[in-house]
């Protein structure tokens, strides 16, 4: 039953569910509209891979002290996590990007040909499917991932630690 009271690790699933939904009232005051789909999807703002490693190694701090081996760990981890998010993960969501957009010119381009001339739309979309182009993070969005993560993890470690 130790897992039950395994803190870092609390703070760290919670972190990510905390940063997943908040995405939704941030797009709609950014957009206007309410998307739920926010809640699984990858990519946004605030990035919570980063709030989850954050609140993991915040709160392993907490828990084991700055000097421990398992702080290390965690912090090394972050790092990796973070940096992954900004770069390879953002660089395929921008090569997506440039892919869809050669898709739709070549979709366009065969719509011309005889041949699909037949075809109904939806035939002529199952045989292009867009790629998903929001995998990774702008570094603003895994800074704000990050802080959330910190800031999520002293707040539950004071609740925890007051009951």
């Amino acid at each position: 039953m130790d897992f039950l009271h395994n803190f870092p690790f609390w703070a760290a699933i919670t972190a990510i569910f905390f940063a997943q939904f908040v995405k939704v009232p941030l797009q709609f005051i950014m957009t206007k509209k309410i998307d739920w789909t926010l809640i699984t999807s990858t990519g946004g703002m605030p990035s919570s891979h980063s709030a989850g490693v954050t609140a993991l190694t915040t709160s392993v701090a907490l828990v084991e002290g700055l000097g421990s081996t398992l702080f290390a760990v965690s912090a090394i981890f972050a790092i990796i996590v973070m940096f992954d998010a900004t770069g390879v993960r953002r660089q395929a969501g921008e090569q997506a990007v440039v892919l869809n957009r050669l898709s739709l010119d070549f979709q366009k381009m065969i719509s011309d040909i005889q041949d699909w001339q037949g075809k109904t739309n939806k035939e002529k979309q199952i045989e292009f499917k867009k790629l998903k182009e929001l995998l990774g993070h702008k570094p603003v969005e895994v800074f704000f991932g990050g802080l959330t993560g910190v800031i999520w993890a002293v707040i539950l470690h004071n609740l925890l630690v007051a009951l």
